[in-house]
């Protein structure tokens, strides 16, 4: 394994079995040059990837620090979740954060508006956001708010296998939380966040969304589904409410058996 190009003091790209990688270790570009062995005791990652250029073009405008503190908690996230991210994670995550800190640093702070949904539909991730707000402020003495782990916690999620794509995960959050400002309004009540009623119509939402897209809908029989609306009509009458807000904003049509199950969220919220 010889270096044909070096990134940064923390990453070069070798040739290894006639095929072009990329190898991380911490000083692994250390006193080196072109056509150098390299040390495999110092190789902590190694992976090919088709994004080579750019790779290249954001290691040449970030400082070394920020490509190091992102590995970091690429390999905290791993290792927390318990699977490999893809490969695409070094460069969307690493690029996020640097311009993130870059941007704390100058006093512009983003607010994420899905902060709340986020905490409770991906919180294992946000929990990691949370180690990775503590380890940046530790490494670059940056305070960070919170809404940045929450954005990180999208990029981590969608990086996982089966992780889905970030911008239809943004707007299926999006969508749920505008249902809860949906049911919050027709309600008219306030709702505790750590409630965890609350939490569970979130989770609830989210699954009824991803099973409409699949066409993988809960079946509820016409008896239960009758019962439901004669013994709960607020709730239901709130229910299709939010399904009517739903489709003339998000052109999103919830079947009548969902709505029996939403009510039943909604009524635990009431009580």
């Amino acid at each position: 394994m010889k270096i044909k190009k070096i990134l940064n003091n923390n990453a070069v790209i070798v040739i290894d079995d006639v095929r072009e990688k990329i190898a991380i270790g911490s000083g692994i570009a250390f006193n080196k040059k072109r056509n150098d062995p390299v040390n495999v005791e110092k190789v902590e990652k190694i992976f090919v990837m088709r994004e080579n250029e750019k790779l290249e073009q954001l290691l040449s405008r970030i400082p070394e620090e920020h490509f190091t503190i992102s590995e970091e908690i690429i390999t905290y996230a791993e290792e927390c979740m318990g699977t490999k991210l893809n490969d695409h994670i070094h460069i969307v995550l690493t690029d996020h954060l640097s311009f993130a800190i870059e941007r704390t640093i100058e006093g512009i702070y983003i607010h994420n508006k899905l902060l709340n949904e986020i905490k409770i539909l991906y919180q294992k991730e946000f929990e990691i956001g949370l180690w990775a707000l503590q380890h940046i402020r530790k490494v670059c003495q940056v305070e960070m708010p919170e809404d940045e782990a929450a954005f990180i916690a999208l990029h981590l999620h969608t990086m996982k296998p089966q992780g889905g794509d970030l911008h239809q995960t943004v707007r299926q959050t999006a969508i749920v939380r505008d249902m809860v400002q949906s049911i919050k309004r027709h309600l008219a009540i306030a709702i505790e966040e750590d409630d965890i009623s609350y939490q569970r119509l979130i989770t609830h939402l989210r699954f009824a969304l991803t099973r409409l897209s699949q066409n993988e809908l809960h079946r509820l029989d016409e008896e239960m589904l009758f019962m439901i609306q004669r013994k709960f009509p607020s709730s239901y009458n709130c229910a299709k409410k939010v399904a009517e807000d739903l489709g003339r904003i998000h052109e999103i049509d919830f079947p009548e058996q969902e709505l029996g199950y939403i009510t039943l969220h909604i009524e635990r919220l009431r009580k």
